[in-house]
């Protein structure tokens, strides 16, 4: 029963008619407030995510017939940034590559900002804001955040003019409180009648819904920030590298990024080694609510535009995971794994299947090429735990915390579902070393708008 409840609860909360009832809703109670189509946007200082989509403000502004409304934010809690050294630290490096990908500006060699230059940022944007000109304001003020270049910070700040004390605290905060109104943590967010956008990685889908209300002044061209897929070219000539992935049985990202990076592999020939971790929650790190919620609606998004099925969730926490974990375990050396990690993710996630109970998990295992004996023999040995444990060890030696996460042979490593173009970009590289010198831009193109 509790199962039947799980399944129908996750399909009504991530069915496109309740989407649709919501925006439908969103929709008309602004135009009841008599409020014109508003974009709002939350710019956290210290993000380089938010560095980013702040440089797409006036081209959203230009292209879309929509008011754009910008608010400061703090970064978000503990709760919702459980390892915030690594995401810093990662976000540097991944926001260098976003950024050449879609022409946008960020330093090659970035620093980690210090605490007083982030104080001095908050105060020069909300200064800017209150002189409604933001938008040419974090642009270069952020440049010179990225860059570690205090005395370009302290140039903007003259010509800014002297915030009031106590502007940006108050910038902030009322930043936090509509954000949290809303339903939000993170800072570089869109949102826009009820749903929300991160960045520049989901602008393509607000794009899609400011489109599709009529305000695009060019209806039919390509999107400013269109999603990025591996193109899947003939690979150059050469050894393919390995590729690892890590990822867990409870992560909706771990099940859209596992079939498309067994094809990405086929398409290399290159060998795929599972790297599989307890969930977040069974390691000590909490998720919040709001951020579970997120995470479900956004992944049933990304499930749609990538044509995987989505939605009819069992949460396979606790017993779930450590069963699959165990069978997994034994799957492995029988070569069987990826079939069985594969199957596994989409009973969890779109196929509403409990992976704790013996009938879903024995049915799974069967399905992978697993025989029932070799399914119960897997349950009774406990020596997974060892090799989840090395994988989560070498997951924070690699310098991230969270799945999905990939790297090519030992190299730098990945994280999210949306980033196994960068992967592809490694192997082609591995395959083609580039000669010395700055490293070429990116090869890949999608520009279906999602």
């Amino acid at each position: 029963m509790r199962t039947l409840i799980l399944k129908s609860a996750t399909t009504l909360l991530t069915s496109p008619m309740r989407r649709r009832m919501a925006r439908d809703g969103a929709a008309l109670a602004a135009r009841l407030r008599g409020e014109r189509p508003t974009v709002r946007y939350f710019h956290q200082a210290d993000d380089p995510y938010s560095h980013l989509a702040a440089q797409m403000l006036p081209r959203l502004r230009a292209r879309y017939a929509a008011e754009i409304e910008v608010h400061l934010a703090p970064p978000p809690e503990d709760s919702a940034a459980p390892d915030r050294e690594r995401l810093r630290g990662y976000g540097l490096r991944d926001a260098v590559r976003l950024a050449r990908a879609h022409g946008l500006e960020f330093p090659s060699n970035p620093a980690l900002p210090a605490p007083e230059a982030v104080l001095r940022l908050q105060a020069i944007l909300a200064d800017a804001l209150d002189r409604d000109r933001f938008d040419a304001t974090a642009a270069a003020a952020g440049n010179a955040l990225w860059s570690g270049d205090m005395r370009a910070l302290e140039a903007m700040a003259a010509l800014n003019g002297a915030a009031e004390p106590g502007l940006a605290d108050q910038s902030l905060a009322a930043g936090e409180a509509t954000r949290r109104r809303l339903g939000h943590y993170l800072g570089g967010m869109f949102h826009f009648e009820g749903e929300w956008f991160w960045g520049v990685d989901r602008l393509g889908w607000l794009e899609r819904r400011l489109a599709d209300r009529g305000l695009d002044r060019e209806p039919g061209a390509r999107p400013l920030a269109p999603a990025l897929e591996p193109t899947l070219d003939a690979p150059p000539a050469g050894s393919p590298p390995t590729l690892e992935v890590w990822f867990s049985f409870r992560s909706p990202y771990s099940w859209l990024v596992m079939p498309r990076i067994r094809r990405l592999a086929r398409a290399y020939g290159a060998p795929l080694e599972l790297r599989p971790i307890l969930p977040m929650v069974m390691r000590g790190l909490a998720v919040p609510r709001i951020k579970t919620l997120y995470i479900a609606l956004d992944s049933k998004r990304e499930a749609e535009r990538l044509g995987l099925p989505f939605g009819a969730i069992v949460d396979p926490v606790g017993a779930g995971a450590e069963r699959a974990l165990a069978v997994l375990h034994h799957a492995i050396p029988l070569g069987l794994g990826q079939e069985f990690a594969e199957l596994g993710l989409k009973a969890a996630f779109a196929d509403g299947i409990a992976l704790a109970e013996d009938k879903g998990l024995f049915d799974v295992a069967r399905r992978a090429g697993l025989t029932d004996a070799q399914t119960t023999a897997a349950l009774a040995d406990d020596t997974w735990r060892t090799r989840v444990e090395g994988n989560r060890a070498a997951l924070l030696d690699a310098g991230l915390w969270g799945v999905p996460a990939f790297r090519v042979s030992g190299g730098p490593a990945h994280w999210g579902q949306d980033r196994l173009w960068m992967l592809e970009q490694d192997i082609r590289d591995a395959l083609n070393p580039a000669p010395a010198g700055p490293k070429s831009g990116r090869r890949t193109s999608r520009a279906d708008g999602s």
